[in-house]
């Protein structure tokens, strides 16, 4: 592993087709865009930033024997893995004890130089990493999951994408998760660029997992005291300074829904666009299946409007999962209105 010129550096992530979806057009009584993130390297949204973060710090240093480091078994370890592996550079991750044997083998299988398993809490995985490993590489870069400006950046380049796909055309709202922010803040960053300053923002999060919520509800940036949510790629018990300063203006909306509602999500995802995501990302496609739910949220909001859904992916699914999870919600599934027409309200398991 080393390094190379500045010209020949690929892009570690890819532009992303936007598609009109009928099914969720249909169950929401508007026009559904989805932005399929999922569709990136490493699963997920985060090649972006986090691409974006690998990226800068190479053309900061490009003689150096980079390693790169991040304490993180989801999918910000799999795009650390990923962007690094694509520029022919190190990464290791550290994960608490915690972290599934699935995503151990995930970031395995992706490339990782080593992945080191220490601590009750991704809190003590990352002090091990600061203290322990990164002292001792001088090459040793750090790479924070969702707290940087390279991040958020690297994330806004999906609103220049959505501009240019939707040939200009201004979206009535823009849905997104949010986890520790990272996503978000990018959305909100590429929106102010491109002249959409305006367009309406839903932030979406899980209950047991609502740090921005809390934070809003607060009037100041606070800490949840634990995650509860299956929802564990948004477990961030506390978001981004930037991302609550976003959420504070008017053109944003904070939207938390429950795990019962996110899962249903992915499953009715599943059926409606053949798309498998995790239960983080299900919750801001799940704002198409609750009746009325958008038009509430967006006042004026008709047939015609059009609302862009981030995909944001995720690798912690698999077919077993989300048979799990239906399995286990599915007897709260809601009867749509006029859910005939729509997949996945025939495919619904009725309670």
């Amino acid at each position: 592993m080393g390094s190379m010129p500045e010209r020949d550096l690929p892009q570690p992530w890819i532009e992303t087709p936007l598609i009109e979806s009928a099914a969720l057009s249909e169950a929401a009584g508007c026009r559904i865009f989805l932005k399929l993130e999922n569709l990136q390297p490493s699963g997920s949204f985060k090649s972006r930033g986090i691409g974006n973060l690998i990226l800068s710090s190479i053309r900061a240093r490009p003689t150096a024997p980079l390693h790169f480091y991040i304490s993180s078994g989801g999918n910000a370890g799999l795009a650390c893995v990923t962007a690094a592996r694509s520029l022919s550079y190190a990464a290791t991750v550290v994960v608490p004890l915690s972290t599934s044997a699935f995503m151990i083998a995930k970031l395995q299988a992706a490339g990782a130089t080593a992945v080191v398993q220490v601590g009750a809490s991704w809190a003590e995985a990352d002090a091990h990493l600061r203290a322990n490993v990164l002292a001792r590489d001088r090459h040793g870069v750090y790479v924070p999951p969702f707290d940087h400006p390279a991040v958020w950046t690297g994330a806004s380049s999906m609103v220049s994408e959505m501009k240019a796909q939707l040939r200009g055309e201004r979206p009535d709202a823009v849905v997104c998760s949010v986890g520790g922010g990272g996503l978000f803040c990018g959305v909100m960053e590429g929106l102010q660029r491109e002249g959409w300053a305006g367009v309406r923002v839903l932030a979406c999060e899980t209950e047991g997992a609502a740090s921005l919520r809390a934070s809003l509800d607060a009037g100041e940036l606070v800490s949840l005291k634990a995650i509860t949510s299956i929802a564990s790629s948004l477990g961030a018990k506390r978001v981004a300074k930037r991302a609550w300063e976003y959420a504070s203006g008017e053109t944003v909306s904070s939207v938390v829904l429950s795990d019962a509602q996110a899962a249903r999500g992915c499953w009715r995802l599943a059926d409606d666009e053949r798309l498998l995501v995790e239960v983080a990302c299900g919750v801001s496609v799940a704002v198409c299946y609750e009746e009325g739910l958008l038009k509430g949220l967006l006042p004026g909001l008709g047939k015609e409007g059009k609302v862009v859904i981030v995909v944001c992916g995720g690798s912690n699914v698999s077919l077993e999962m989300l048979m799990e999870w239906r399995e286990r919600y599915g007897g709260v599934e809601d009867v749509l209105e006029g859910g005939e027409d729509v997949p996945s309200g025939v495919t619904a398991p009725k309670g």
